[in-house]
């Protein structure tokens, strides 16, 4: 076998960083089993490895120093928690009411923000685990206190020293990850994106638009989560290194987003027109090849590689000009001519990209940026942390009735517990928190992963058990679960529960026979995840139905914001600035976050969506005038004609307004006829008519795009009074 190369061995390196959390895994669960082998104290086993799982659970994305600290603030939740549990253990009404708050104030913290959620969702479970253990002493005559809570701790102090030191000897890892995955999803979306441009007639455009509108939370999702992994190492100050290049190389993919978001034109209108021309083709082709560039991207951070141009972009651009040249020769009437200018802006668009793109060739990708700043979404002080929490005290929040849902959850747990005595009865509490989520779908699928991967689980446990007798065998099969467990348990949640079954069995044979928890431990976890799906069923359900008003409205309200910054920008001239990015951002946040209720919606019974379809529609709807938007801030640049400038803020201080109208009504539950009801008919006309004499490219995108978002204005209303109707009907006809 040859020896490895430098340049491969620093491959397999990155390759073994990255997967980082499986791998500090293996590394804790394998020192602590051996550990305990060579102190000959197995029935250590149990609970050094649920502390060390919990702890894990806990984690976040962070700087050395900041995991440190949360580290820190972990174990002090963890030991109040444990001795807490510890002390009350044989008192049931103690017991159960201090878990029924401690599960409340912990589910609330999550307000305060992702650090807090995960530390505070781990504390119940670690409290969930402390239980067992001291139920599991119990049922073997054991009675020594304190034992459980510190070696629950110990386990999850150990583990913490594998993070804190894998977060200092990995700074930059996390965030080439997170961009990794980020122009992955980023290279799908453009790719879908040109799909679009079929130059077929017939084809179901509003469900490629839903499509592109779920494709878009992803992105969303990915953005965000980019930007706090760099955020969390730079904070205010100015990255160096390769820091440097990945907020750089960040920046390029809000910008590559904007413009592959943007629309120029009706797409079923340009397929009509060109329906016998390779136009759109070539828009399609172009398109197609930058979605390659992205993943290409991807590739190249994930191999800390420089990125390659590829000319097939280049002459592929050239192409579609030439193709727009011999169109423009062939254009015979105005609304061709029309249309023909949309494609030239969208041509246009598509070189700017293709130029983002090239930037991320540099060594700094900052592909000529002076303002690179981010906005730090964290709470700035003790007393923004509480008024978040505060903010949450109402029962409108999803986030307070789900946390007084498992409140009560686990009371009736505790309650069925009590009256049927089962054996091991505290894993129907484990279940109960494991399984009740915020949202219905999510709750009743982990409810069915739950029961298949725990009988999955039982069956290969007992296979194995009688396959391999031999203790260190069973402990190699331990410490394999746990790390499949943490591969999996955001993708495949049915084979990590199956995971975690197994690494719970093989730790008990440990200590005992674990083929008594086999019929129990199934039994536990469907009566568990019963309880869990009547909670979210019949306690204070929070159905998305009832949330599409207000989550509409923040919508429409991102959407005015987002157009006065571009509004601004015709004035001043392009500028990345933050407050241009943030309103951007918050856009495509509050567009995200309706299309995930919309999605969640049809996860839902059938009797508590009747109006689905029209929430749908108003969706698509949302979603299409966002991309109008992109393409009006894709062509920034300060307009020189006063006339023009004038007539862009008349159009779009109306647009403004009726976005905010349409904010309120929604909010109220009424939607009213705009207030100046002549000034917008004259407006559009206005728009119209500017279309049909300018000759100014620029003017003609911005008076063409400004059109198509008073269309889409007109549309939202119209789907936002039927919605609002219907909600009439039923709050009316519910008494009968």
């Amino acid at each position: 076998m040859l020896p490895l190369s430098p340049d491969a061995l620093r491959q397999r390196l990155r390759s073994f960083a990255s997967r980082a959390q499986p791998v500090r895994i293996l590394l804790t669960l394998g020192s602590l089993m051996a550990g305990c082998a060579w102190t000959g104290h197995p029935d250590a086993v149990i609970p050094l490895f649920l502390g060390a799982i919990a702890s894990a659970l806990a984690e976040t994305d962070d700087s050395w120093r900041g995991r440190l600290r949360a580290q820190v603030v972990t174990l002090g939740c963890f030991a109040a928690i444990a001795f807490a549990v510890e002390a009350a253990f044989g008192l049931p009404l103690l017991f159960i009411a201090g878990l029924a708050l401690a599960a409340f104030c912990l589910t609330m913290l999550g307000a305060v923000g992702a650090r807090y959620k995960a530390i505070a969702y781990a504390t119940l479970i670690l409290a969930m685990y402390a239980t067992l253990g001291i139920e599991n002493l119990g049922a073997h005559g054991v009675v020594q206190r304190g034992r459980e809570p510190l070696l629950l701790l110990a386990g999850a102090a150990w583990y913490g020293v594998f993070s804190v030191l894998w977060c200092a000897a990995f700074p930059a890892q996390p965030v080439q990850a997170r961009l990794v995955t980020l122009f992955t999803v980023l290279g799908s979306f453009v790719r879908f994106k040109a799909s679009l441009f079929e130059p077929l007639r017939g084809i179901d455009i509003e469900r490629k638009r839903l499509a592109l509108a779920q494709l878009n939370a992803e992105v969303v999702a990915e953005l965000n989560a980019a930007k706090e992994s760099i955020f969390l190492r730079i904070g205010a100050r100015a990255p160096t290194g390769r820091l440097s290049r990945y907020r750089g190389l960040y920046l390029i993919a809000q910008d590559v987003h904007e413009r592959a978001s943007s629309s120029h034109d009706d797409y079923n209108a340009l397929a009509d027109a060109f329906f016998h021309s390779d136009l759109l083709y070539r828009c399609q082709r172009v398109l197609g090849l930058q979605g390659l560039a992205c993943q290409r991207l991807a590739d190249s951070i994930a191999r800390r590689e420089p990125f390659e141009v590829a000319p097939e972009t280049v002459q592929a651009l050239a192409d579609l000009r030439s193709a727009i040249e011999h169109e423009r020769a062939r254009a015979d009437t105005p609304a061709r001519l029309a249309l023909l200018a949309s494609v030239e802006a969208l041509a246009r668009n598509l070189a700017l990209l293709d130029g983002q793109l090239t930037g991320a060739s540099q060594p700094s990708a900052r592909a000529g940026r002076t303002e690179m700043g981010l906005f730090d979404r964290s709470p700035r002080s003790w007393r923004d942390a509480v008024e978040r929490v505060r903010r949450q005290l109402t029962v409108r929040s999803p986030l307070f009735r789900h946390a007084l849902r498992l409140s009560i959850a686990l009371v009736a747990g505790y309650g069925v517990m009590r009256a049927i005595h089962p054996a091991q009865g505290y894993w129907i509490l484990l279940t109960t928190l494991f399984v009740c989520q915020q949202t219905y779908g999510d709750t009743i699928s982990r409810m069915g992963q739950r029961i298949a991967g725990t009988a999955l689980g039982v069956v290969a446990g007992w296979a194995l058990l009688q396959l391999f007798p031999q203790p260190l065998v069973q402990s190699v099969i331990a410490v394999a679960a746990g790390v499949l467990f943490f591969a999996t348990r955001a993708t495949r949640y049915l084979l990590a529960t199956a995971s975690m079954t197994l690494l719970v069995l093989m730790c008990f044979n440990q200590v005992g026979d674990s083929g008594v928890l086999l019929v129990p431990r199934l039994v536990d976890t469907a009566i568990g995840s019963a309880i869990a799906g009547l909670a979210v069923l019949l306690v204070l359900p929070h159905w998305q139905a009832r949330r599409i008003n207000e989550l509409a409205a923040a919508a429409m309200r991102g959407h005015a914001g987002y157009l006065r910054q571009i509004v601004s920008q015709y004035r001043t001239g392009a500028r990345d600035h933050l407050d241009y990015r943030l309103a951007r951002r918050n856009d495509h946040n509050a567009d995200a976050a309706l299309s995930t209720a919309v999605s969640d919606m049809f996860r839902e019974p059938g009797y508590v969506r009747p109006r689905a379809g029209v929430a749908l529609r108003f969706l698509i709807r949302s979603h299409t005038l966002l991309s109008y938007l992109s393409a009006l801030g894709a062509h920034r640049a300060a307009l020189p004609d006063s006339a023009q400038m004038a007539l862009l803020q008349t159009a779009a201080e109306g647009a403004i307004a009726a976005l905010e109208g349409l904010a309120a009504g929604l909010e109220k539950g009424l939607i009213e006829a705009p207030g100046d009801a002549a000034a917008e008919p004259a407006a559009r006309a206005a728009l119209a008519q500017a279309v049909a004499t300018s000759n100014d490219p620029q003017a003609r995108t911005l008076h063409t795009e400004l059109g198509l978002i008073w269309l889409q204005i007109d549309a939202l209303r119209t789907h936002a009074r039927e919605w609002l109707q219907s909600e009439g009907s039923e709050t009316t006809a519910a008494p009968a």
